[in-house]
């Protein structure tokens, strides 16, 4: 999970730039999410010709939809539409309520504790992603943008969450390369009557190779290889722990911008830093459900 996000982070940087592009170029940004979905879904069928797949029915195939709606389609659109009605700063500020989320939904559809540990580890979090994100006082200011937008980008949030959620149990059943074969599958079917008229439209002869470049990364590291790790993840890891590793992005963002010249590092920097890796430490060493019970049957002999 901290590499799958270290690699979302660095995404955010390139993607932007393809996105400049395509803006430039009147091309929607709903046309790079559907290259991401579109291109690993032929990736994983492409990838299963060569590794054993599990064999799945026709009850699991339907579960495998439900999971590519909440994980892939809701999360991609709603967040990428949303991000059209408001500002990045509020878009950005929205992902850090997916641990928040996502520990409040574990604790009532999964039983998990919310223990004194793993709140202070993700307000740590939090904290540290805000700063991050805010700049540090660079004058960024939340709640700019329109409430449609704010409440889409929340919305793309909480559909990551019911799938890292709802779906942990029937995930672990498989192996990854089968998982997202399927499930990418599945939105592709939604996302290929949009994306075909947006596609006939567009001079794809006049886009520059740097550009094609961006959109590789996107698709095959960003989103086939990552997509990948997710339910690796999941297999080990509480779905609030999963969560959290999503503060790593800014992190990383931040650490391309400062090679890249784009900001400078400083005192509020370091500290949102330390902040985030701290929260993430913090929720990792808090105890499960089955920890606690654990410890509650030993003390009872």
């Amino acid at each position: 999970m901290f590499f799958a996000n270290m690699i979302w982070g660095l995404m955010a940087p390139i993607s932007k730039d393809t996105l400049n592009y395509f803006e430039s170029n009147d091309i929607p940004a709903f046309t790079l999410a559907a290259m991401r979905v579109l291109g690993a879904t032929a990736a994983y069928w492409i990838l299963s010709a060569f590794v054993r797949s599990d064999r799945t029915t026709w009850a699991d195939r339907r579960k495998f939809f439900m999971a590519g709606m909440f994980s892939i389609v809701f999360n991609q659109c709603l967040f990428i539409v949303g991000v059209s009605f408001t500002t990045p700063v509020d878009a950005s500020v929205i992902t850090t309520m997916l641990p928040v989320v996502t520990m409040l939904m574990a604790a009532l559809v999964l039983r998990e504790p919310i223990t004194g540990l793993k709140v202070v580890g993700v307000l740590l979090g939090m904290g540290g992603a805000l700063l991050l994100i805010m700049g540090g006082g660079t004058g960024l200011s939340f709640g700019t943008g329109n409430i449609i937008g704010d409440l889409m980008c929340l919305a793309a949030q909480v559909s990551f969450s019911c799938y890292l959620v709802f779906y942990r149990d029937f995930i672990v059943k498989f192996s990854p390369p089968t998982l997202m074969k399927w499930m990418f599958t599945a939105a592709s079917l939604v996302f290929l009557p949009i994306a075909l008229p947006i596609f006939a439209r567009i001079d794809f002869a006049a886009i520059p190779p740097k550009i094609y470049l961006e959109i590789c990364y996107t698709v095959f590291a960003a989103t086939f290889l990552t997509y990948m790790m997710i339910p690796i993840g999941q297999k080990s890891l509480r779905p609030t722990v999963i969560s959290m590793y999503n503060y790593v992005q800014p992190v990383m963002s931040a650490a391309v911008s400062l090679l890249w010249g784009m900001a400078t590092f400083g005192l509020y920097k370091g500290i949102a830093i330390g902040l985030i890796f701290s929260g993430v430490y913090v929720v990792t060493q808090s105890k499960s459900r089955a920890q606690l019970d654990t410890e509650k049957q030993t003390a009872d002999k």
